[in-house]
């Protein structure tokens, strides 16, 4: 079975995203936030993709696999449930599901993928509903970085 990784930046730096990276091995960022900048330092788009070439790792921007504004918001407002329900229908969109898709070709390749989104805690971001999405294209298991220290969560 294939795992796929998932990682969040929030409470962590450049060089603890990394460590954790390496530690699990992953080859490919996919970065799955629909607009990639970040006040936070070296997490946007083009410094983050500069930093994992430094560190020998492959970054991919999937925005269509990001969270629409609306659910952006509710994320924010702690609607949990909200955020839920506006994510799956937008996963349920033709620009969202090719690059599910995409998505699916780059883990089906073998490479030790991870989704990167800013929200710390999995259970309360799209990623793990992306990561949810993915196993019914294949089979599939989710491991869930925590780069600043946490420990993983299965």
């Amino acid at each position: 079975m294939t795992t796929i990784a998932t990682i969040g930046y929030e409470a962590a730096t450049v060089p603890q995203v990394l460590d954790a990276l390496h530690a699990a091995g992953v080859e490919l960022l996919v970065d799955v936030r629909a607009v990639a900048s970040s006040r936070r330092p070296g997490f946007s788009k083009t410094q983050l993709a500069a930093n994992l070439a430094e560190a020998g790792i492959e970054y991919l921007h999937l925005r269509g696999l990001g969270t629409p504004a609306d659910g952006r918001a509710a994320a924010r407002a702690g609607r949990h449930d909200e955020l839920r329900e506006i994510y799956l229908e937008h996963l349920g969109t033709p620009g969202a599901q090719a690059e599910l898709e995409q998505l699916a070709a780059q883990v089906r390749s073998g490479r030790r993928a991870c989704l990167l989104c800013l929200e710390a805690q999995p259970e309360h971001c799209h990623r793990s509903l992306l990561a949810e999405a993915l196993a019914e294209h294949l089979p599939l298991a989710v491991r869930h970085l925590a780069p600043a220290g946490d420990g993983e969560r299965d």
